[in-house]
């Protein structure tokens, strides 16, 4: 994969580092909101959470209310800023952000053209042109615009309150060392992936409803959703960035390392993302 020279998007905010970690009480540390969904038969973990931004709209009231409280109450993580910049902590932060904004940019030209063109899935609602979302970088914490706030223990994921996607770029490390998923467009499946949930939110799948449905067959139909618009974004950008099978491999590799069955999960009753085939 070949991002040298390729246009970084505006779409872009860095919001530095997060002050002081979390307060008092506990904030939303993963074994928390692994707790949650075990709770309602997701059995999540740290893996499962890395790309769950769907999930949060398909739990009860219940526990949206739950998960809400931790977010903004007194557990929440503090977001407020050190004034630090996220992408000016080392070099490799830098060439993440930098990587991330021409990712971004290429999502955008993609997506660009498919609403132009009106080649969507027809959920009943016309979005129009497409609207870009926000790429926000951030360090340890940060606060979003209707989601909470949230700590870098979530992982990347998608606000569609704000229509942002959230990352710290420290996950790209996280990616390598714990999931074995290393490589730039595994990181780029990443940004598609998050990419991919606002695209729903524009269209309205993710908000649609099928009769009969378990909320975990819910979330395995979002989440896999997200990640077939992730390959209509690869497959476009395929000649411009040099994607290669190479490539193509790394992404398989972190789309694998999320499978409900490579987690160990082996009633398909309480998939959440689906299986890694």
């Amino acid at each position: 994969m070949d991002t040298r020279g390729h246009r970084k998007s505006d779409n872009f905010e860095d919001r530095g580092v997060g002050r002081g970690g979390v307060r008092r009480g506990g904030g939303l540390p993963i074994t928390l909101l692994s707790g949650i969904l075990r709770r309602l038969g997701l059995k999540g973990s740290l893996v499962l959470a890395v790309l769950a931004g769907g999930v949060y709209m398909f739990l009860p009231p219940s526990a949206q209310q739950m998960l809400r409280a931790q977010l903004t109450g007194s557990g929440a993580p503090t977001s407020s800023s050190t004034g630090r910049s996220a992408c000016d902590l080392s070099a490799a932060h830098r060439d993440a952000c930098d990587f991330s904004r021409v990712v971004l940019a290429s999502t955008e030209a993609v997506w660009a053209e498919k609403f132009q063109l009106g080649q969507l899935p027809d959920y009943g609602r016309s979005p129009g042109s497409y609207a870009e979302p926000t790429l926000v970088v951030f360090s340890r914490a940060v606060s979003t615009g209707g989601c909470g706030n949230a700590d870098s223990s979530m992982g990347p994921f998608y606000c569609p309150a704000d229509q942002r996607l959230y990352i710290d770029p420290d996950f790209y490390k996280v990616m390598a060392s714990r999931l074995k998923a290393p490589g730039d467009f595994a990181q780029a499946y990443v940004i598609a992936h998050e990419v991919g949930h606002h695209v729903q939110n524009l269209i309205g799948s993710s908000r649609l409803s099928v009769r009969g449905e378990t909320k975990n067959q819910a979330s395995v139909r979002v989440e896999l959703q997200a990640d077939c618009l992730a390959g209509v974004w690869g497959r476009k950008a395929q000649a411009s960035l040099r994607i290669t099978d190479e490539d193509l491999a790394e992404a398989l590799t972190a789309a694998h390392a999320i499978g409900d069955d490579a987690l160990g999960h082996t009633d398909t009753r309480n998939f959440s993302h689906g299986s890694s085939e």
